[in-house]
C-alpha cells in the first residue's frame, strides 16, 4: 500500500495525465486557428456601439484570450468553440446589443 503522502501526489499527477490526453484533439486544429484569426481580425473597439457593445466586446475579448490558452495547451476543441463564440459577441457589439 502506498503512503498517503503519494497518494496526494500521485492523484492530481493522474488526473493531469488523464485529462491532457482526453484534450488533444487534432481534428480541430486548423479550425481553432482559422477562426481565432478571424475573430482577432474582426475585434474593433471602434466599432462598437454603446454600452452595450462595449460589453459584448469585453465579453468577446476575455473568449479570444481563453481560445489563445486552449490552442498552447493544445486543447483545439475548447479553442474553436471560444473563438466562435467570441466572433458572435463581436457581431453583438457591432450592433450595440
Amino acid at each position: 500500500m502506498l503512503p498517503k503522502s503519494s497518494l496526494v501526489i500521485l492523484t492530481p499527477l493522474c488526473l493531469a495525465i488523464l485529462l491532457s490526453a482526453c484534450a488533444h484533439t487534432p481534428q480541430y486544429r486548423s479550425s481553432c486557428a482559422r477562426e481565432s484569426d478571424k475573430a482577432w481580425e474582426e475585434l474593433s473597439i471602434a466599432k462598437a456601439k454603446g454600452f452595450s457593445g462595449t460589453v459584448a466586446y469585453t465579453k468577446a475579448l476575455s473568449l479570444l484570450t481563453a481560445a489563445k490558452t486552449m490552442q498552447t495547451v493544445e486543447n483545439h476543441d475548447a479553442c474553436y468553440k471560444d473563438a466562435k463564440k467570441a466572433r458572435e459577441y463581436i457581431s453583438q457589439s457591432y450592433r450595440g446589443e
